[in-house]
């Protein structure tokens, strides 16, 4: 009853849900036009990496990039298709690469992407139509991004966890709800007071991990900055943005804040 003959009831990027379903059989419609779920292919490089359960050895650690972002992709309304690490071999990550990148609509790697002196990623697709830089942000700087000759789009993230996770919520979350038809691709920004001071280092843009207590207003960072901390990640409801310009910010400042959950 409240819906009259002539009202548009579901809008182009909605997502549809048990509810947005029903109100389409309600009013008769059998079918939907939607927007094509797009296929990401998911790989971590790295011979150190060990798939979680196995046994570790002396130099090795689970593999945890992998699941991570399969699931960030899943989450921004993308189809992954987890690859399990590959080793730092130019070679085989090319022969891997050429062989599975022509079933999927986005190549997301993460790993070899730094400043050593052996980088596979970097190493595999430098001269290949993708191009890799530096970016002024904290976590997440080495970055990666174009098309593996001149095809499929590429876009290469760091391989600490952090840098990783904030990499692709900067970067690759907006862009896939975007393909999608999201009105609002963004993560949603809300303001808030910092419960104590934080200082940061000037020259990067810092994404720190926090919790809101949407009750007082404020905001409070939880665990350490550093790249590679994941727990205070997994605890995190929100990141909050400091300025590259910005050195410190007392007790009360108010901030930019990233929701984790809209």
């Amino acid at each position: 009853e409240d819906v009259r003959a002539g009202d548009v009831v579901l809008t182009a990027g909605t997502v549809l849900g048990p509810a947005q379903i029903g109100v389409a059989a309600a009013v008769g419609h059998a079918a939907l036009s939607v927007s094509r779920r797009p296929v990401v292919l998911v790989l971590s490089t790295g011979s150190e990496l060990v798939a979680p359960g196995e046994p570790l050895r002396p130099g090795q650690i689970y593999e945890s990039n992998g699941p991570m972002l399969a699931a960030a992709v899943e989450e921004a309304g993308g189809r992954a298709e987890l690859l399990r690490f590959v080793p730092d071999d130019v070679d085989q990550f090319l022969r891997v690469l050429e062989e599975r990148a022509v079933r999927v609509d986005l190549v997301l790697t993460s790993g070899g992407v730094s400043a050593g002196a052996y980088e596979v990623v970097k190493d595999a697709l430098a001269g290949r139509g993708v191009t890799f830089v530096k970016v002024a942000m904290q976590p997440g700087g080495p970055q990666g991004a174009g098309r593996l000759d001149g095809g499929v789009p590429v876009v290469t993230l760091p391989g600490n966890p952090v840098s990783a996770q904030v990499s692709f919520e900067v970067f690759v979350r907006p862009v896939l709800r975007a393909v999608l038809g999201h009105p609002d691709p963004d993560r949603p920004v809300v303001v808030a007071r910092l419960a104590e001071r934080l200082v940061s280092p000037v020259g990067r843009r810092q994404y720190r991990r926090a919790v809101l207590d949407a009750t007082r207003g404020t905001v409070a960072e939880i665990g350490s900055p550093a790249s590679h901390m994941l727990g205070s990640l997994a605890r995190a409801e929100c990141l909050i943005v400091v300025p590259e310009s910005t050195a410190e910010l007392v007790a009360g400042a108010s901030v930019p804040v990233w929701l984790l959950d809209g």
